[in-house]
């Protein structure tokens, strides 16, 4: 599943890409959308490599990218997107060649802009958005808080769990998040109050970016999957506790959820992720096998990734005082129960057609330490053990000027770590 787009000791003529502490060296290549910061110029694809960004719409223009045209890069990834899997690990060997150092990239070097001078938008369009429910550390954590007798109900082993979310609040990172009001209740029977959300939390999740077509009434088998999954970024799924525990019954996840998320704008693609690929999560003695239309060979010993997830806050008087954000917890996509072929694969299913730039959250990454627990919710245990900043601030939730920031990035040994860069967002006052 590697190639020499992976070599560890090749280097680019771009010396910000040959830091050891660089999220985007020459193995990497993640794709984005880009424009000069402040400007109404057009939106168009680049990689990020080092402290830089190559522009393809010029690079293309210029016939450096055999086979490509510059259209393709307009706008969004969405085209980009629509090509068959083939396609995006051709650019992604152009590119190389392109950018690494003995290369035939000299006249690339005219077209890198820095990171600093240029704003980026979602990579793509979105016409759906759903999100998962797949590690089920997070699932029995959550479960025990309102089941304690039985955590997990009967379905969670069998079938990958989801509900559809709404594309339109879809944010990409730096955009500041307004705290939501809705309906909340201190008793389960009621009454509510309508005020704003007092119990507001984040979700660190990894979102999966679709790629190609299935026509409305086709399935797409476990093995023709990993050929429609482009590429992932973070995802923040930032949810009202208070308000989710009143509406989700039901028919689940509601106003709590659909208020904002928010979403790296790098796509780092499945290619690059090749070394850090692992075999899928060990059920433990005892737990159902998949059905046989979520199983193969392939997806069992290599469909999970190695993926690390870092979640920090930062408060408003942490910012003020020049501190360092402070790291909350770290979790890792080899826990997810379920992959990210598998969550696919059961979208499609019953015929649900999904469509280039869809995004499929994994749900909240958790692990089974409390310094693995990827939201609030699980690592304050519903605010009865308070975190404390640096500080001294304490936290059961999230407070109004507090910053959640998410990063991740994939190491192994013999390959170039990797990263995913950044998913910002600060918390504004409800609206009056």
């Amino acid at each position: 599943m590697t190639d020499h787009t992976h070599d560890s000791s090749r280097r680019s003529w771009v010396a910000s890409a040959n830091d050891a502490a660089t999220d985007f060296p020459l193995q990497n290549l993640p794709l984005g959308v880009f424009r000069a910061l402040g400007s109404a110029a057009p939106w168009r694809v680049g990689v990020a490599i080092g402290t830089e960004v190559l522009d393809l719409r010029a690079a293309a223009g210029q016939g450096l990218l055999p086979g490509f045209g510059p259209g393709l890069f307009d706008g969004t990834l969405n085209a980009l997107m629509a090509e068959p899997a083939s396609q995006w690990r051709t650019l992604r060997h152009l590119v190389f060649e392109l950018l690494a150092e003995g290369g035939a990239g000299g006249p690339a070097s005219q077209l890198l802009v820095p990171q600093a001078s240029v704003e980026l938008r979602l990579p793509a369009d979105i016409g759906d958005y759903t999100d998962f429910y797949a590690s089920v550390y997070h699932a029995t954590n959550i479960g025990s808080m309102f089941r304690p007798d039985n955590p997990l109900l009967p379905n969670y082993k069998w079938v990958p769990i989801g509900y559809h979310g709404r594309a339109s609040s879809l944010v990409v990172s730096g955009t500041a998040v307004t705290r939501p009001w809705g309906q909340t209740t201190a008793k389960p029977e009621g009454p509510p109050s309508f005020g704003a959300s007092r119990r507001l939390d984040y979700e660190a999740e990894m979102g999966f970016w679709v790629g190609g077509t299935n026509a409305l009434g086709t399935t797409v088998p476990i093995t023709d999957a990993p050929a429609r999954l482009f590429g992932v970024s973070l995802l923040n799924d930032w949810s009202a506790r208070d308000v989710q525990a009143w509406e989700y019954q039901p028919l689940g996840p509601f106003l709590a959820k659909n208020f904002a998320s928010t979403v790296s704008p790098w796509v780092v693609t499945m290619d690059a992720l090749a070394p850090f690929r692992c075999p899928a999560f060990v059920r433990p003695e005892g737990d159902p096998a998949p059905l046989d239309y979520l199983t193969s060979v392939a997806d069992q010993s290599a469909g999970g990734l190695d993926v690390t997830i870092d979640v920090l806050i930062a408060s408003a008087a942490m910012r003020a005082a020049g501190a360092e954000a402070y790291l909350v917890s770290r979790g890792t996509l080899a826990d997810l129960y379920w992959t990210p072929a598998q969550m696919l694969t059961h979208h499609t299913s019953n015929g649900c057609d999904l469509h280039p730039g869809d995004l499929l959250g994994s749900g909240t990454v958790s692990g089974p330490t409390k310094e693995s627990r990827g939201c609030l919710q699980e690592r304050t245990w519903r605010g009865t053990e308070p975190l404390t900043l640096p500080s001294g601030e304490t936290r059961q939730f999230l407070e109004d000027g507090d910053e959640v920031i998410m990063r991740a990035h994939a190491s192994r040994a013999g390959f170039r770590r990797i990263g995913l860069g950044e998913c910002r967002g600060i918390v504004l006052p409800a609206h009056a």
